[in-house]
């Protein structure tokens, strides 16, 4: 039985020696995620994301304007920066190593990384209208590989 009580008491004195510097590197890591957030404008995205989903459920259904205080109350309760960001975070860490964090923030905090960040969503919405343009301008090649008679313009 002795030998089992210092087993047990060598593995807590372990497990507890190394618990802080656990915390230690997971406070430094979540302070990356922190800093790429303020970096990327991540909470102002979120908002601006909660605010197109309420436009976009106002124009398919205008009758619902009345409700659209509690409609933005409701969204921003389940998809606002504050239900999503510890979530978020724990999704980057996962993803992102703190060494991989500090190399993108590193980039992301110069000019260029900041004009990375102002310019890539006007760059994807560009990139999305490409690609249904082209979509548009071929589909009747895709109906005829469906056999479906292509659609008058």
């Amino acid at each position: 039985m002795k030998p089992l009580s210092i087993l047990i008491s060598a593995t807590s004195v372990l497990l507890l020696s190394i618990s802080p510097i656990s915390q230690a590197d997971n406070k430094s890591h979540v302070e990356q995620v922190d800093k790429l957030f303020k970096l990327t404008q991540m909470e102002k995205k979120i908002d601006e994301s909660v605010d197109s989903v309420l436009q976009l459920q106002l124009r398919q259904n205008p009758q619902l304007e009345k409700h659209s205080k509690e409609m933005r109350n409701f969204f921003t309760k389940y998809i606002g920066w504050d239900a999503l960001k510890v979530d978020l975070a724990a999704m980057y860490m996962e993803t992102f190593t703190e060494d991989e964090l500090k190399a993108i923030n590193n980039f992301y905090i110069t000019p260029a990384g900041q004009k990375v960040i102002n310019s890539l969503p006007q760059l994807v919405q560009q990139r999305n209208q490409l690609a249904m343009q082209r979509l548009q301008q071929n589909i009747g090649e895709l109906q005829k590989i469906v056999g479906q008679p292509a659609a008058a313009h």
